[in-house]
């Protein structure tokens, strides 16, 4: 609910800001964002300690993705939402996607959820509570179309954050092994990249449905877990 909230509080403050902006200072405003997410997604990639680990997982899981339709189905989601919100164009669609990825993407969101739901703690979430709500606010001074798109993502991190605590003492033994946690980090910041690109209008990757690849995320702790990229510690006979 925290991150939700913050989400919505920051989109509506884009929203006047970016009402008061010109359309140059707006394309300024979502560059920096642009370059500020390259840069998170950088320091994500590298947390991997098999990048042929992530390699096979980003790219079986767009080939994945894509034959589930889930650019489609995402795609469906998004103009049902921009008909009950009255969204101008398709920058909402952009805006919607864009910002539901990055903020369901990454290791805060598992770990956060994972805390919440068994310790009942929620010092991770609340840290990335205020992050996406400085991040929404940037966002949604972008343009009024993509900003509502931003606005309307605040659903999607109830529902996906939600899920998660849920599931959230299955998913913690996930969280106790490094590497698998370092591979489904380095996974997501594919994903994160090639949304701080597609921010920044870098062709052809502004076009690439980044969605098609969130099968990644499953798999690439799976293959980590199976093909582990250091020998497990033997016990000593002494």
């Amino acid at each position: 609910m925290l991150n939700t909230g913050t989400v919505l509080l920051g989109a509506s403050v884009g929203l006047l800001l970016g009402s008061r902006l010109p359309p140059d200072l707006q394309t300024i405003a979502l560059s920096g964002i642009g370059l500020v997410t390259v840069a998170i997604a950088l320091k994500m990639a590298f947390a991997t300690k098999n990048v042929l680990i992530v390699a096979a997982a980003v790219a079986l899981g767009g080939v994945i993705g894509k034959a589930m339709g889930i650019d489609v189905g995402l795609a469906q989601v998004a103009e049902w939402a921009r008909g009950m919100t009255g969204g101008a164009d398709a920058r909402f669609n952009d805006g919607l996607v864009t910002a539901s990825v990055l903020f369901c993407v990454g290791p805060m969101t598992v770990l956060g959820c994972v805390q919440d739901g068994v310790e009942r703690k929620i010092d991770l979430l609340t840290l990335k509570s205020l992050l996406d709500g400085i991040a929404s606010v940037f966002l949604a001074a972008a343009s009024p179309a993509f900003g509502a798109g931003v606005l309307c993502s605040a659903a999607v991190v109830l529902v996906v954050q939600g899920a998660m605590t849920a599931c959230a003492r299955p998913l913690e033994p996930l969280t106790r092994r490094g590497h698998i946690m370092d591979e489904l980090t380095a996974a997501g910041g594919a994903m994160t990249l090639a949304i701080g690109l597609s921010l920044l209008e870098v062709a052809p990757v502004k076009d690439l449905p980044k969605e098609v690849y969130l099968p990644a995320l499953l798999i690439a702790p799976a293959m980590a877990a199976l093909f582990p990229s250091t020998p497990p510690p033997t016990e000593s006979p002494l």
